[in-house]
């Protein structure tokens, strides 16, 4: 069962998500590993509320594909929409939703459709939005939101220019950077397709104490 503080991150997520996103059977969260931040991404999937998402970022860890298989059968058995980052290949092999595309990735994108359920991708800046949105991705991740601990002293967008953006994109959008259940409620009027982070999710989970992710 899930805990109260994840109960809240994820009905403040729900309650902003636009109805554009819900349509399209979007997750409205999404927890984003980090095996940096969280050791055990295994036990924060599995104490995430049906119909959440889990993308397996850790680009260079050397059991990745153990910890993709292990992660996608999880996510079949509990209802989570899983993605694998930057790996069209390895998210085939253990049967992912999708693909979820770095920046740098998203230009110029040739993933086959038939394949996967969902593609999402990382953007920084409208620019980047509107190449998420030419490709064809079925939502994109804008980030930094607020102000994070990944990245200290980063400039944010904020609420107000986020708003704009997803506003304008094209496609839905999701939050990410410096999210928890406080900053999260600041971005209702803006339609967004939901939020993402690492650290609000694996502390709601009982996993990190960690400062915002």
């Amino acid at each position: 069962m899930a805990s109260p503080d994840l109960i809240r991150l994820w009905r403040i997520a729900r309650a902003l998500q636009s109805r554009a996103a819900r349509v399209r059977g979007l997750p409205p969260l999404w927890f984003m590993t980090d095996r940096r931040r969280v050791a055990d991404p295994l036990a924060v999937a599995a104490a995430l509320p049906r119909g959440a998402g889990v993308i397996l970022r850790d680009y260079d860890m050397p059991a990745r594909e153990a910890l993709a298989s292990d992660l996608a059968g999880l996510c079949r058995q509990r209802g989570l929409v899983f993605l694998v980052a930057g790996d069209s290949a390895l998210a085939a092999r253990v049967g992912a939703d999708g693909v979820h595309l770095p920046e740098w990735q998203v230009r110029g994108a040739r993933i086959p459709r038939r394949r996967f359920r969902l593609l999402t991708g990382a953007a920084h800046s409208a620019t980047a939005l509107h190449q998420a949105c030419r490709a064809g991705l079925d939502a994109a991740l804008l980030s930094p939101v607020f102000a994070t601990a990944s990245h200290p002293g980063a400039p944010h967008l904020g609420a107000v220019r986020f708003a704009g953006m997803a506003r304008r994109a094209g496609l839905p959008i999701y939050a990410l950077g410096g999210i928890d259940a406080t900053s999260a409620a600041r971005l209702r009027p803006a339609g967004a397709a939901g939020i993402a982070a690492i650290g609000a999710v694996a502390r709601a989970a009982g996993e990190i104490s960690a400062s915002r992710s």
